[in-house]
């Protein structure tokens, strides 16, 4: 006996598809609806580490996952200047356990296209080009509108649909990302000969440049500086914009100027961080993932956050009999302290940098999260 029978579910991102997936394979009739017209295309890449490939597993979508990235171990520290000299090799804590590699990356929309299929293999019913308007409950169901329309009754309603959540906005919680003062420059490539694993330049006229290897012939790269208005950048400026910013950084970063010139996108976004206080949910609706939480992608621990949040809540929505308050208060115990912890710890690595804090420990910082993430949530 599950604790509900029938959810809707708000957003089509990976909190979201891994929700529909868990609920979905315990037989519970799972109703998702995204306001994107369809299931996007486009995108750079993402790093998952260990925590979030376990969540995969667990999805039984590893196998796929697995085969569309790019698995790696450690992390080499490279100084700018000529020939972009390694100066640090530093191995990876296997946050996920033994039978998982320390890292992956991968492209965006692989992973996407791979959450989804699972997610309408085991029946959950997908909506795109919808978006939940509106809400009432009573104690034991939410009734759900689309669109302006009603859609349903549910036992339960999940909001995981991102950083700006209408549902978080729908159940009276008024808290919005705020920048912390950087931007991040985006851009997909091909992956160079010489690069097996993610690294960073720390150093030089951006705060970070660095790349992560996605597939067996593609790369993410990026660069970090302090936020600007980029709003009004067309796609032939920013392009420039990142191929000038990125001259200080020799070695691999040659082949993604030229990949960059040659055509490939540059995309801008600011840094943001936010955390929702417990109690993440308002009777029977809960926010989980972008919409409860947000922070910096320093230590590469949002997606494998909104993993946990959604394989947490479907083992206590699957697992009890009820949608109580013991339910909940489980939830929030296991959940809030830890995402708080990388929400904190992610922002502080980039207050450093725009502080110009020379002697900060952000290897210590780093080692102590994966100390943290290696523990089951």
């Amino acid at each position: 006996m599950t604790a509900v029978q029938k959810v809707a579910i708000a957003g089509a991102g990976v909190a979201g598809l891994a929700t529909a997936i868990f609920l979905a394979k315990a037989g519970v009739e799972v109703d998702l609806y995204d306001a994107q017209p369809a299931l996007s295309t486009r995108g750079s890449g993402i790093t998952l580490q260990g925590n979030a490939l376990r969540v995969f597993d667990e999805l039984g979508v590893w196998d796929e996952v697995s085969a569309a990235g790019n698995a790696f171990e450690g992390l080499n520290l490279r100084a700018p200047g000529p020939g972009a000299p390694v100066v640090a090799a530093l191995p990876d804590l296997k946050t996920g356990g033994p039978d998982y590699p320390s890292t992956m990356g991968m492209s965006r929309p692989d992973l996407a296209r791979i959450l989804l299929g699972a997610a309408e293999r085991h029946g959950a019913r997908v909506h795109f080009g919808t978006r939940v308007t509106g809400i009432s409950q009573t104690d034991d169901t939410v009734a759900v509108e689309v669109d302006g329309e009603p859609a349903g009754t549910f036992d339960l309603l999940v909001g995981a649909d991102g950083l700006h959540s209408a549902v978080r906005e729908l159940i009276g919680i008024h808290v919005s990302p705020e920048q912390t003062g950087m931007g991040i420059w985006r851009t997909f490539v091909s992956l160079p000969p010489d690069v097996d694993r993610s690294e960073l330049y720390y150093g030089g006229p951006m705060y970070i440049a660095g790349y992560t290897p996605t597939g067996d012939d593609t790369m993410y790269a990026f660069l970090v500086e302090a936020a600007q208005d980029r709003s009004h950048v067309s796609a032939e400026e920013a392009r420039r914009i990142m191929v000038e910013q990125s001259r200080a950084y020799d070695g691999p970063w040659n082949h993604i100027r030229a990949d960059i010139e040659a055509g490939a996108d540059a995309n801008y976004t600011w840094f943001t961080r936010h955390l929702v206080e417990a109690p993440w949910n308002r009777g029977r609706a809960v926010v989980i993932g972008d919409a409860a939480h947000s922070c910096p992608p320093t230590i590469a621990q949002g997606a494998a956050q909104g993993l946990e949040d959604a394989a947490v809540l479907s083992e206590l929505l699957t697992e009890r009999d009820a949608v109580d308050q013991a339910l909940w208060d489980s939830f929030h115990e296991r959940r809030v302290a830890r995402a708080k912890a990388i929400v904190d710890a992610s922002v502080q690595l980039g207050q450093w940098q725009l502080d110009g804090v020379r002697d900060a420990d952000m290897g210590g910082l780093m080692f102590g999260v994966a100390q943290l993430t290696a523990a089951r949530a």
